[in-house]
């Protein structure tokens, strides 16, 4: 067994919080919020717009960039002394991977408090199945 000289400023630094560790700081974590993934024809999309409505989500695709704004907005008013508001505000932007096919519109829609966006893939950039032969052996 080593001995260790105890260092107070070090010993004090291990304990402050890593504002990336998800269980110190939940609320900086937005990766549940937006999701990209493929399919073999399509890239989709789908980002968190809860209590907003469909009509009030705009949503830009330019030069390879997804951008979805969602706002929203209710009060109410039950008498002179009660009164109460809310808002919501969403807004995301993601490069949207691969070779998409720029003649077709993505689809957009809102379902459950989520946008799902699809975007078609190009068929330039869709794998292709090679054929494999059998190289004849030389004799020796």
């Amino acid at each position: 067994m080593s001995i260790i000289r105890w260092n107070p400023a070090i010993s004090a630094l291990g304990r402050w919080p890593n504002i990336w560790d998800e269980e110190d700081f939940p609320t900086f974590n937005r990766a549940n919020n937006l999701d990209v993934y493929e399919t073999q024809d399509e890239v989709v999309v789908k980002a968190n717009v809860a209590g907003v409505p469909a009509e009030k989500v705009d949503v830009t695709y330019d030069k390879g960039v997804l951008w979805i704004q969602a706002n929203a907005e209710e009060s109410s008013e039950e008498d002179k002394k009660h009164y109460s508001r809310s808002s919501w505000s969403y807004s995301y932007k993601v490069a949207v991977p691969g070779e998409i096919d720029e003649n077709l519109d993505p689809a957009a829609e809102v379902e459950d408090g989520v946008i799902k966006v699809t975007f078609k893939k190009s068929p330039a950039s869709k794998p292709k199945k090679l054929q494999v032969s059998q190289k004849g052996k030389s004799k020796s």
